[in-house]
């Protein structure tokens, strides 16, 4: 890159420090951003109107959607492993699930969220989860205190929404690629420094809806995590680890 002529060296520097903190900004964004969404204005705007909109409690309506999130990345990073797979994320990312659902949360939840969101979001959980799905909303609600019915009424809508999330954030960091996207999708749970909690999210997509299961491996992969904050943290606390 060429500087113009006229930029002294402090404008130099103070070019070169601009550039450092949006890029650190970003990687921020990339590595904790489904934590980053679950405590954000936004993510409370998107707990209560998705627990006014299915007439789920507040607090167990969250303890289902920080359970659900991570577990629906990662089951979207197992399918983009593969070319087809990837390939058709990708399609959904780029068309109808680009973010702009963001835009308007206020008229999806206000008076209801309409059927036909609800209908999508059954369709992305059919296809992200598979056979797996009542396994895993029966895991969930064992968890939240609530019927694995209802975790489904919680996934219906909160599913398109997760969808945009990613469209907009595949957007942004000018997603064009298989490798680019699990990047994407593995560096918003945390990436390789949470092996444990990648572990676990794991575990829950093949409990085959045991909680027994998961309470032993919580207790192995996710003893000291409590502690530590962060994905682990927060699962943690949810599983009494």
């Amino acid at each position: 890159m060429t500087l113009p002529k006229q930029m002294s060296p402090n404008n130099v520097l103070g070019l070169f420090l601009y550039l450092q903190v949006n890029l650190l900004i970003v990687k921020n964004i990339k590595m904790s951003g489904i934590l980053d969404l679950l405590s954000s204005d936004l993510g409370k705007t998107i707990i209560n109107g998705v627990s006014g909109s299915t007439g789920n409690d507040q607090n167990k309506t969250s303890s289902v959607l920080t359970m659900a999130l991570p577990v629906l990345m990662k089951a979207m990073e197992r399918n983009a492993s593969t070319p087809q797979g990837a390939q058709g994320l990708m399609g959904a990312l780029n068309s109808k699930h680009d973010g702009s659902i963001l835009d308007n949360l206020g008229g999806l939840f206000g008076g209801g969220v309409d059927e036909e969101v609800k209908v999508d979001g059954a369709k992305i959980l059919g296809h992200v989860l598979g056979g797996k799905q009542q396994g895993v909303q029966q895991v969930i609600g064992q968890k939240a205190g609530i019927d694995a019915g209802s975790v489904g009424d919680i996934l219906k809508v909160a599913a398109p929404i997760l969808m945009g999330v990613l469209g907009k954030q595949a957007r942004q960091s000018n997603v064009s690629s298989e490798s680019q996207l699990t990047g994407m999708l593995g560096g918003m749970l945390g990436g390789n420094e949470s092996r444990n909690e990648q572990s676990f999210l794991e575990s829950i997509l093949d409990a085959d809806g045991d909680g027994s299961v998961i309470d032993d491996v919580a207790g192995m992969v996710l003893g000291g995590s409590k502690k530590k904050g962060g994905l682990g943290g927060l699962l943690g606390g949810l599983f009494g680890k």
